[in-house]
């Protein structure tokens, strides 16, 4: 490898990754936007009849493990919910079904006992529409609307069932 070689190597290693991440969304309530969340596992689904959205309750592997095993109260340091919020709508050929329509924000609840331990062992993110503007209303924001949950560990998600094939 010549010298001009490794310096373009080494280049590359700089620039790259500030490249690939140059369309990260900004932080909310400092928190960075979790990479690679639509790659994650379906933790449930849910309706809003009070709003008209649908709602898919994803999981990093950590919240997944945690869901299938019913070990959720509470949920264990490292797991991540993702709540992705479209606004319903109704499919063109089957008007009876409800469908996600456009999209509203994605919001997640990271969990870490420690470090978030002065917000409720959760550390709140949300970002709105297309764009993932960050939602850095603060914590208390979400700690307001989860209230009514705080003996569940803070979440409102049931995990639903999935048959285990073995």
């Amino acid at each position: 490898m010549t010298l001009r070689d490794s310096f373009l190597a080494s280049l590359a290693m700089i620039v790259l990754p500030a490249v690939a991440h140059a369309d990260t969304p900004e932080p909310s309530n400092s928190i960075a936007y979790p990479v690679g969340w639509q790659e994650w596992a379906t933790i449930a689904v849910s309706h809003r009849t009070d709003n008209n959205t649908v709602r898919a309750i994803l999981g990093n592997p950590i919240a997944v493990a945690a869901a299938r095993e019913g070990k959720t109260n509470p949920w264990p340091d490292g797991a991540i919910l993702g709540k992705v919020v479209w606004k319903s709508t109704t499919l063109e050929h089957w008007p009876a079904a409800t469908a996600p329509g456009e999209f509203v924000h994605a919001e997640f609840m990271f969990r870490d006992s420690k470090k978030y331990a002065e917000t409720y062992g959760w550390g709140w993110g949300r970002w709105l529409g297309q764009s993932q503007t960050p939602f850095n209303e603060g914590p208390q924001a979400c700690i307001a609307c989860h209230t009514p949950v705080k003996d569940r560990n803070w979440v409102f998600t049931e995990p639903a069932f999935f048959p285990e094939i073995k």
